[in-house]
């Protein structure tokens, strides 16, 4: 979600981009032909009066309504949730495309700022549902099997009873978030996309500045770090204002709703238990030095030098292949990883590439970084990447179709059901990334290019499970440190450096002025606090999950689909079950990063 003035196209051959093949663009037509379409105009009149029609209905009434009437009241709240998504996925997807087209971003806030108008009456669904004595919801679900396969719902409701407000504080936290948080993360945005990097006389975006970190170049490694450093000092004024009004206002909601701690609120939402990630937090913490810190001495060893420099963290090795993956080789290299695993799995995935399910080359003004989004489940999802050819982009495209499976297969759960908590989201997205991995490790043919691979690969795990272990750590400082008052960008930038020093150890310093501040560029602060720590749960939970089918667990496949196709109607520990596995025991995260310690042995007996 950003806007700024247009910047200039990147450059085909600084991006690689003309040797790509044809890359697909978005059809968004599955949701609406455009922003004027009679459809359109239609589903918004209907979700003005859907809204004040269910709230005549219903409001002060929840408690009175037998099993059925309940039924009801919930089917009509699950199909506005639908076209309110199917709407604001349109308006956010065609914004991403381009976030500095003005038209755009003005649709998108207008759709926004409606859709909060027409909802805020429904703000007393959840708060009446919640006041319905147990015994009461309880006996509705046995005398309903049909309300009762919403059970999970309307769990996850009631866990939030405790930190519940009046009825007035609910509506008015609800209409004054366009003004509040995201009005904030629209600042970041904005201002994100509009920042231009020059290096060799060229202007670029972020994204296209931050691939030249995995260039074979050390030198223009080094112009991007420094550049990067440049721009996000001129700026960290606006980005430091950003994180500690957001960080209060987190501060002051959490303080009238009694949570004991800003995390809190995260764990709710991930339907996990605070002591399942404090114990993947500190396993991790105390994995470093057997991950990390022994993985960064190999690399200095490789790349010649005594101390690794900032710029140095994802520069490939030597034997690294540096070629370019034009995107058939991409399309074919993933699909066929899926097809071995199951042909159903390559089936689910074929229409993202056929139907314009994905948006794939880098282009002005489009959001950086890639995703997959849902929509809604009568629709399917769309996947962004800015793809560049690398080998690590092969692998997002795994990783981001992995996702789309996974949200194609739980559509079936309905509106309200479908969405996986963030700690099991990342389950098929790492488990397709695993799996086209591994694929291509067994069609090396040579030492050199195993190391190459492992190497690779042992970086990507470094990155989603330490670095983001440590991006938690930094968010716990800092919104802990934001409670005793206004932080500087230096006190910011301290945080950052105690968390990168520790979690990186000693083979790095830091020979950069502003390297302090690259906290600034990641988004996950301002739009997902706590956000990060699914990324290690999901890498930890799936090299476990690996672990189980790598060892021919019988009906593994079929397992795996049932997991999946669960969707958000079933906690971490019925999921994880069928398999024998258990992520409150902390033994288990012991065992996910063994596999990555494991890969660390492989690469040191390399070294002979």
């Amino acid at each position: 979600m950003r806007f700024s003035a247009p910047r200039p196209v990147f450059d085909a051959a600084a991006t690689g981009a003309g040797s790509l093949g044809d890359l697909p663009d978005w059809d968004l037509s599955d949701l609406y032909p455009a922003e004027d379409a009679p459809e359109l105009a239609r589903d918004m009149d209907w979700l003005e009066s859907a809204c004040a029609d269910f709230a005549d209905d219903y409001q002060g009434r929840l408690a009175d309504l037998d099993a059925a009437g309940l039924l009801d009241c919930v089917k009509r709240y699950e199909k506005i949730e639908n076209v309110a998504g199917r709407v604001m996925s349109f308006a956010g997807l065609r914004y991403y495309q381009n976030t500095t087209d003005g038209g755009r971003a003005k649709f998108f806030s207008d759709c926004q700022d409606k859709i909060t108008g027409f909802t805020t009456p429904l703000v007393f669904y959840a708060l009446e549902i919640n006041r319905i004595p147990d015994d009461r919801i309880d006996d509705h679900f046995a005398a309903n099997a049909d309300l009762a396969r919403y059970k999970p719902v309307f769990d996850r409701l009631r866990a939030m009873r405790p930190y519940q407000l009046s009825d007035e504080l609910e509506q008015f936290l609800h209409d004054q978030s366009v003004v509040g948080a995201a009005a904030w993360n629209k600042l970041f945005d904005e201002t994100m996309a509009g920042l231009e990097f020059t290096i060799d006389g060229e202007v670029l975006g972020i994204e296209a500045t931050l691939n030249f970190l995995t260039d074979t170049d050390r030198d223009k490694r080094e112009a991007a770090a420094r550049e990067l450093a440049r721009v996000l000092t001129e700026n960290v004024k606006l980005f430091a204002r950003v994180h500690n009004t957001l960080a209060k206002e987190k501060q002051v909601e959490d303080k009238w709703r009694k949570m004991p701690t800003p995390q809190t609120g995260r764990h709710l939402s991930n339907h996990v238990e605070p002591d399942v990630v404090e114990a993947l937090r500190n396993a991790v913490v105390a994995a470093y030095p057997k991950l990390s810190h022994r993985y960064y001495a190999l690399k200095a060893k490789w790349l010649g030098l005594d101390k690794l420099q900032s710029w140095d963290r994802n520069a490939p090795l030597p034997e690294s292949d540096d070629a370019v993956v034009d995107w058939a080789q991409a399309r074919d290299t993933v699909l066929s990883a899926y097809a071995d695993f199951d042909p159903e799995m390559a089936k689910l995935a074929e229409p993202f590439f056929d139907k314009g399910w994905i948006d794939a080359g880098v282009k002005p003004g489009k959001a950086p970084g890639a995703f997959a989004h849902p929509t809604v489940t009568n629709v399917h999802p769309y996947v962004m990447l800015n793809y560049l050819g690398k080998p690590r982009d092969v692998m997002t495209l795994a990783h981001e179709l992995g996702h789309g499976v996974h949200q194609v297969l739980a559509a079936g759960q309905g509106e309200l059901l479908a969405s996986t908590p963030l700690t099991l989201a990342e389950t098929a997205s790492v488990f397709g990334e695993m799996l086209t991995f591994r694929k291509l490790l067994d069609a090396t043919e040579t030492q050199a290019q195993r190391k190459a691979m492992l190497a690779q690969k042992v970086e990507d795990m470094i990155n989603t499970v330490v670095r983001q272990i440590a991006f938690y750590d930094f968010e716990c400082k800092l919104h802990a440190a934001r409670a005793a008052g206004e932080l500087t960008p230096e006190q910011i930038g301290e945080i950052w450096m105690e968390v990168t020093t520790e979690s990186l150890g000693p083979a790095f310093e830091y020979g950069i002025e502003g390297f302090e501040n690259f906290w600034a560029y990641i988004p996950h602060f301002v739009h997902s606090p706590f956000y990060v720590y699914a990324y290690a749960f999901g890498d930890g939970l799936v090299n476990a999950l690996y672990a189980v089918y790598e060892e021919g667990d019988p009906g593994f496949q079929q397992k795996y689909f049932e997991m999946l196709k669960a969707g958000g109607s079933k906690h971490h520990k019925e999921l994880l079950a069928p398999f024998g596995l258990d992520a409150s025991d902390p033994k288990f995260w012991d065992k996910g990063l063994g596999m990555i310690s494991g890969m660390i042995d492989e690469l040191e007996a390399m070294e002979g």
